[in-house]
């Protein structure tokens, strides 16, 4: 029966690793996230196996407990829309955390004389980093769905940070040195470990949040190698550092493509609500009627469409793919810039324009975008603000200034479609909306690009 079980979690390791390499090119990612899956349930097989050894019999609980996890899964996955993807993702990571957490504690709880040190240190581990990822991300799942804007920095507030991890490190020495009865310095040290992940993630601002979600994704991963540690399940412990290292390095990545470190997201020393330029003058957002945008683009030789949140929320992946097809046979080349941090979790847009079979090879990367942007007729951003802010390039007091952007300034003509007026989910103030090349089509996206097609129908 050991045999039986290290070879089913052999084989799940290896399709972790290979299923994560195929998700690296949509063509390949749905072939990886299946075999992906296939890996979770021999993994899940194998650790129902093992017990078998030593007599445990728990299956009523287990499967009790997946069919109840099954029934409220299922259908919030198949409901779930494209604008709330980020959300979902932020519940999984916390529930991830959650779970880990509740491992930690309940060996915690049980420690003996017998239990080693090392045992006890992982459990500590699992709870905190578990507790931290479970409180982290319902806070960013209020802050994505709008229940929460407010950003709350606590005077002193990294100050705080460090005392609260010194006074967790300190309950971890106490609960180490202890043989049984560990009582309130493992409670504090629960309570404690809840309110950090609170404590950390309220003054992060908006911008920050595809960073913020990712660094949860890469704890949750951490909490479950740890998790996977305190059973001696290889599957669990090895699939949970691929997580927390995909996490980790996705993390690293998004934050050089805002020019930052993590340490100064995690402190949110930049980002925060109501920055921007500002200018003594009245500014004035030009607007563009439907006929002009439609012969505007339909006379240009290319059209690059940076896409922002405002796609996922109005759903229009499709429509602005009919309005691409449609160019296409006036003549027109239409392709995508796609910034790493647009939208509200890593590779969202990305997603949302393989669900309308965006063909891959016209998805343009940060420098690849902004070198084609030189010679670009048309830039049609739909709902995209912090990332086409030429603030980023020249107003050294903007909360975003050093952060990389696609520039849409290069182009010859700028269209923007927004919903309103406003400054959009981080607050922040762009003066390329009032810029002369600019032309504000407002509405909801979905509706607008409707209107256009319409209007370009009619003039072929």
């Amino acid at each position: 029966m050991e045999s039986l079980v290290a070879i089913l979690y052999l084989i799940a390791v290896f399709a972790f690793a290979y299923g994560i390499r195929m998700m690296r090119h949509p063509k390949t990612a749905k072939n990886g996230n299946f075999i992906s899956l296939v890996g979770m349930i021999l993994g899940l097989i194998g650790a129902m196996i093992q017990p078998l050894d030593n007599g445990d019999n728990n299956y009523i609980w287990i499967i009790g407990a997946m069919i109840v996890g099954g029934a409220i899964g299922l259908p919030l996955a198949q409901k779930v829309k494209m604008t709330a993807m980020p959300q979902l993702v932020a519940m999984f990571n916390g529930l991830g955390g959650a779970s880990a957490t509740t491992i930690g504690v309940v060996e915690l709880i049980n420690i003996n004389n017998q239990t080693p040190v090392g045992a006890k240190v992982v459990s500590i581990l699992a709870l905190i980093i578990g507790a931290i990822s479970f409180t982290g991300s319902v806070l960013a799942y209020l802050k994505l769905e709008g229940k929460l804007r407010k950003q709350w920095v606590v005077p002193g507030h990294n100050f705080w940070n460090l005392v609260i991890i010194l006074v967790m490190i300190a309950l971890g020495a106490m609960i180490s040195s202890a043989n049984s009865g560990i009582g309130w310095p493992l409670y504090v040290m629960i309570l404690l470990a809840l309110f950090y992940g609170i404590f950390f993630v309220f003054p992060i601002g908006g911008a920050d949040m595809p960073v913020v979600i990712s660094l949860l994704n890469s704890l949750t991963g951490l909490s479950a190698a740890a998790a996977g540690g305190i059973y001696g399940n290889k599957a669990m412990l090895i699939g949970g550092i691929l997580v927390g290292a995909s996490g980790t390095i996705l993390t690293i990545l998004m934050c050089q493509a805002m020019n930052r470190s993590l340490w100064n997201v995690i402190l949110a020393g930049k980002f925060q609500a109501g920055g921007g330029a500002g200018s003594d003058e009245d500014q004035v957002m030009k607007e563009i009627t439907k006929p002009d945008a439609a012969i505007l683009m339909q006379y240009s030789k290319n059209v690059l469409v940076i896409p922002g949140y405002g796609l996922a929320v109005s759903q229009a992946q499709k429509i602005v793919k009919e309005l691409d097809d449609l160019l296409a046979t006036t003549g027109v080349d239409v392709r995508y810039a796609i910034h790493p941090v647009a939208g509200r979790m890593p590779g969202h847009m990305n997603v949302l324009l393989a669900e309308a079979d965006v063909p891959y090879e016209k998805l343009l990367d940060l420098d690849d975008a902004n070198a084609a942007l030189k010679d670009t007729d048309v830039v049609l951003v739909i709902g995209a603000n912090d990332v086409v802010n030429p603030s980023a390039n020249d107003d050294p007091g903007s909360p975003i200034y050093g952060m990389p952007i696609l520039n849409a300034l290069d182009a010859k003509h700028i269209i923007v479609m927004k919903r309103g007026r406003g400054t959009g989910y981080s607050g922040i103030e762009n003066p390329l909306f009032f810029h002369e090349k600019t032309r504000l089509y407002f509405g909801d996206a979905k509706a607008s690009l409707n209107e256009i097609i319409a209007e370009l129908k009619e003039n072929l």
